[in-house]
């Protein structure tokens, strides 16, 4: 799928840019990117691919933007990035196993139960609270069970990672945008890896949605560093119920298949 019209690679570039500024303050870019893909007349797997490549760039750019500004340790964090990478390269490679509609009938009310917790938890702001699960568990644990979601399936992991961070780790909800970023830079990456090894990513197009979303990371990043919680909190509710919204509305939802409507 090279032989785009000007029209439509426009279109997938604006859509990058969109996606790189929401991923970067709440998550949830994957599920802007990979429909557009979809309806561009690349086939599943190629638009997975594709959306990895251009993924990167922009969870690189926010995880820069983020570090810039002492938000987050980079070389204190290259552990969980590498259990990130490596989950989420063992779920592109069960990605052709596990069938995607377990993930696809359950994630609506997951994404919901994010939104209600992030929209109804008193207090939740920029200071650190007590954590309930030490570093090391959630490194070891939580960070790689997330990472391999991403690769067989990835809509919503990064709310996955933000509520992770807040929930388990007590993270400020700016500090874990910051560390969210990173382990999805890294698990974009072990994702990335797979599908560039099978030979389903559309290149030139992946590469030019690439600097699109590096751009749009840059400005939602900024945006998010200046204003903190006030703007991390409500776009993450609402970028999460828009998701569930979106997968129930599709008519191929398992959910709706087996209830018939």
């Amino acid at each position: 799928m090279e032989d785009l019209t000007l029209t439509l690679t426009l279109l997938l570039l604006g859509t990058a840019f969109m996606a790189g500024f929401v991923d970067s303050i709440a998550g949830g870019g994957g599920l802007i990117t990979v429909p557009a893909l979809l309806l561009a007349g690349f086939s599943p797997v190629a638009a997975l691919g594709t959306n990895k490549l251009q993924g990167l760039f922009g969870s690189a750019s926010a995880t820069f933007a983020y570090a810039r500004k002492g938000h987050v340790d980079l070389k204190a964090q290259l552990p969980s990035a590498a259990l990130s990478a490596a989950g989420s390269a063992l779920g592109a490679i069960f990605a052709t196993v596990i069938p995607g509609e377990i993930f696809q009938a359950f994630l609506p009310l997951l994404l919901v139960a994010i939104a209600l917790y992030f929209a109804f938890k008193p207090n939740m702001g920029e200071i650190d609270r007590a954590r309930r699960l030490s570093p090391f568990l959630f490194g070891l644990i939580i960070v790689p069970l997330i990472g391999f979601y991403d690769g067989v399936f990835g809509p919503g992991a990064g709310s996955f990672f933000m509520l992770a961070f807040v929930a388990l780790a007590g993270y400020g909800l700016l500090k874990a945008t910051a560390h969210t970023k990173l382990l999805n830079f890294a698990s974009n990456l072990g994702g990335f890896a797979v599908f560039a090894f099978v030979g389903v990513i559309s290149w030139k197009i992946g590469l030019m949605m690439g600097v699109a979303q590096f751009a749009g990371a840059q400005l939602g990043s900024r945006l998010a560093m200046k204003n903190g919680s006030r703007i991390i909190k409500p776009l993450l509710v609402i970028t999460c119920i828009a998701l569930a919204v979106k997968l129930i509305a599709d008519p191929l939802n398992p959910v709706r298949l087996w209830l018939g409507v």
